[in-house]
Parts: C-alpha cells; sequence; structure tokens
C-alpha cells in the first residue's frame, strides 16, 4: 500500500428510533440527522433502528455525494434497521442474524419481529488499508433485577464475537459500532471485548466532549423512559464504539463526543439515544501486528465461566417452557379424543335416548384446537431454543477447555 501512512478516520454511530407510525416526530428528526450528517462530513456513518425505508432512501437523497457509498440491511419481519454511509468504496457487505432474538410471542417488545443482526461493510481506503466496520443492535434491556432475556443476549455476545473473529482475517482494521443494550460492566460486554480483543474509544479517547461517564441514554432527553433510568440519575452507556488494528497497523482514539440532548436550535433531540462520534487515528507501521487477546487468559476464563453459567440459568428455564408447552399440547389434544369419541358415540346411537348437545361440541374442538395449536407452536419454538443454548453452552465449554490447557 501507498500514500501517507497516517488517516484520521471520524466515525458517527447514533440509534435513530425510527419506527413508521410509533417513533415521535420521526420525519422531522429524520431530516436533523440527514443536516447534521451533511454538515460534519463524517467519514463512516453507521445507524440502527432505520426500520422504514423511506426514511433510508431520504437519508440517501438528502447526503448525496457527501456519502457516495451507502448499504441497507433487510432481516426480520419488520427489517434489520441498520444501514452505513461511507465516503469510501464499500467493497462487500454481510449480514449476520442471530440465533436467538427473543421471544415472538412478547409482541410489546418486538425484538423477535426486527431480527437482531451485525451488519458488515468491508470498505478501502487507498494506502490506508481495508477496514471492516460492523454495526449492530442487540436484545434490549427491559428489566434489569429480573432480566429474562439476559441468556438471549449473551448467546448474541457470544456469536457477535465469534463473527468479529471469523471474519477479521482480511481487513487491516476493525470497527464495531451500535447499541450493544449493555452497561460497560456487564459479563456480555466483558465477554465481547475479552475474546476479541477489542478495545472501548471512551475508555481509550485521549480528549472526550459530551455526557458525563460518556452515557447514551440520559433523563433529560425528552424521548428517554424515565423509568427505566431511576437507578441511574446520570443516565447509562450503552451505545459503542470499539476498534482494533489486525495487521500492520496502530489505532488510537484521538477525541470522542456524545450529542448533550436538543439538537442545535431545536426543541428535539436527534433520538431517545445520544449520537456516539469518534475520531480514530490509524498509523500504518513497518511490521505486522498480530492479533491479540485484550484481557488475560485467567481473567478470561472467569468471564467465559460467568457467561456459560447465565446461558445455563436460561437453558434449563427454557427446557421448563418447552416441558409445560408439550404438556398442554397433550392435554389439549386428549380433550380433542375424548370429544371425537363422545361425537361418535353420539352418532352411531350409543346414546339414542338422549339429543347430541350440538351447541355444546361446536364451540370445544374449536378451543381445543386452537389450544393445541397455540401449544405445538411454543413446544417447537422452545425446542428450537433449548437446541440454541445448549450449542451456545457447549462451545463455551470448549472455549474454556482451550483456555484452561494453554501454556
Amino acid at each position: 500500500m501507498e500514500g501517507d501512512p497516517n488517516l484520521q478516520l471520524r466515525i458517527f454511530d447514533l440509534n435513530c428510533w425510527a419506527i413508521r407510525y410509533l417513533s415521535k416526530r420521526r420525519q422531522e428528526r429524520v431530516g436533523l440527522i440527514g443536516d447534521m450528517l451533511r454538515r460534519e462530513g463524517f467519514d463512516l456513518v453507521l445507524l440502527q433502528e432505520v426500520w422504514s425505508e423511506q426514511d433510508y432512501s431520504d437519508l440517501k437523497a438528502k447526503l448525496g455525494s457527501c456519502y457516495p457509498f451507502s448499504h441497507y440491511f433487510r432481516s426480520g419481519v419488520i427489517g434489520s434497521g441498520l444501514c452505513v454511509f461511507s465516503r469510501f468504496p464499500i467493497l462487500d457487505t454481510l449480514l449476520y442474524q442471530y440465533s436467538l432474538n427473543g421471544y415472538p410471542y412478547m409482541l410489546q417488545h418486538g425484538d423477535w419481529f426486527c431480527g437482531k443482526s451485525v451488519g458488515l461493510g468491508r470498505c478501502q481506503h487507498g494506502g490506508h488499508g481495508c477496514f471492516a466496520p460492523r454495526f449492530l443492535q442487540l436484545h434490549a434491556e427491559y428489566c434489569r433485577e429480573k432480566d429474562a432475556y439476559l441468556p438471549h443476549r449473551l448467546v448474541q455476545a457470544w456469536e457477535l464475537a465469534q463473527f468479529i473473529r471469523h471474519t477479521s482475517k482480511a481487513a487491516d482494521v476493525v470497527l464495531l459500532g451500535g447499541d450493544l443494550n449493555m452497561h460497560p460492566e456487564d459479563v456480555g460486554i466483558r465477554l465481547l471485548r475479552g475474546w476479541t480483543g477489542l478495545r472501548d474509544a471512551f475508555a481509550e479517547a485521549s480528549r472526550f466532549e459530551g455526557c458525563e461517564n460518556g452515557c447514551t441514554l440520559i433523563p433529560r432527553n425528552c424521548f428517554t423512559l424515565k423509568t427505566e433510568l431511576l437507578p441511574f440519575p446520570l443516565g447509562i452507556r450503552i451505545d459503542y464504539i470499539l476498534y482494533k488494528a489486525i495487521s500492520s497497523f496502530t489505532v488510537r482514539c484521538e477525541e470522542l463526543k456524545t450529542t448533550t440532548g436538543t439538537a442545535p436550535g431545536m426543541d428535539i433531540p436527534f433520538s431517545d439515544h445520544e449520537a456516539v462520534m469518534a475520531t480514530l487515528h490509524i498509523q500504518r507501521q513497518g511490521r505486522a501486528a498480530g492479533a491479540t487477546l485484550s484481557t488475560p487468559e485467567p481473567m478470561l476464563v472467569d468471564i467465559v465461566t460467568e457467561a456459560r453459567t447465565e446461558v445455563g440459568v436460561g437453558l434449563r428455564a427454557a427446557q421448563r417452557q418447552r416441558y409445560s408447552a408439550g404438556r398442554m399440547a397433550v392435554l389439549a389434544l386428549l380433550l380433542l379424543l375424548v370429544q371425537a369419541t363422545a361425537a361418535l358415540g353420539a352418532l352411531t346411537g350409543l346414546a339414542a335416548e338422549q339429543p347430541f348437545p350440538k351447541l355444546s361440541f361446536s364451540g370445544a374442538p374449536r378451543e381445543a384446537i386452537g389450544v393445541l395449536l397455540l401449544a405445538t407452536g411454543l413446544h417447537l419454538f422452545h425446542t428450537m431454543e433449548v437446541k440454541m443454548l445448549q450449542g451456545t453452552e457447549e462451545q463455551m465449554r470448549m472455549a474454556l477447555r482451550v483456555l484452561q490447557e494453554s501454556p
């Protein structure tokens, strides 16, 4: 590679909260986001929760020549909501949808319907190597005290870590941005960073400007649910920019910024999340730098063990739910058989002296069939959930054995 070995890469990451018909003042906010991106001229823009393709098209038209390369990732029922805008050529893209994404019957949460995913876009910048930005959103945390989705989020974090390790070999610099829905000290973040060697731009930044502690969900944001932040008066940090160098490059974070509430000159913010903006200094070295884990192996053993324990808790819960759904299906089937036997007996004259109770038997079978179909569907879903959790637990067990046996 030729050219200036130094490069400043400016990255913008935002959970846009752009849900058609549901998000407040969505079109106005999408317009404000587009105006800011045109004005600031970032090199890479990573957006999540752009669940309306029309919003993506409007942004693409507004940004025009400022960001000549872009891509929208589609998945799930309502879409992944992931899109990227880049000043650099996007060589190829890849979308990986997590094996577990919550529960389809939890309609009020909706994570299952959007098909939470991680998108990969491989970009080339002349003599500065190949960049592989990844952007994602993990399953939301709806209740920290009783987090029923923690096993699913840990499976997603593990799959994300494996995805990064297995798709980074052709890249010189790996970038990860998005809404991880986890606090910095949570086991999922520690697992992801420890297993991949990714560095946290907030922790590594030479200069920081924005919300205290880098929080991206803050009480003064008018769109934020205040009840979720009651235990955290300053807010929480769940949106991240992570990075590392793979080959003959070094990366350091020169500056990290967050937005701090309302958009300039407006009475509303860009989103219910604050945007994260990082300036990375990328420099080419004379020799290749191998990819290493950032967490010492004894500590990584503890992290993987903790994550495996939580996955095991989720596995046992899924097995109980599968058993309950299976038992319900069997009872509904038995009820149908009893009703069919009674109906057959009446039709064949075994109870000729009594009239056939048409109204009674006309409604009950439909209800039993409905329960049977619902219970069978739940049994199948939780069977798949059990298999995914078992598979992840087995992978973690193998990883632990390798870590413990390494010299």
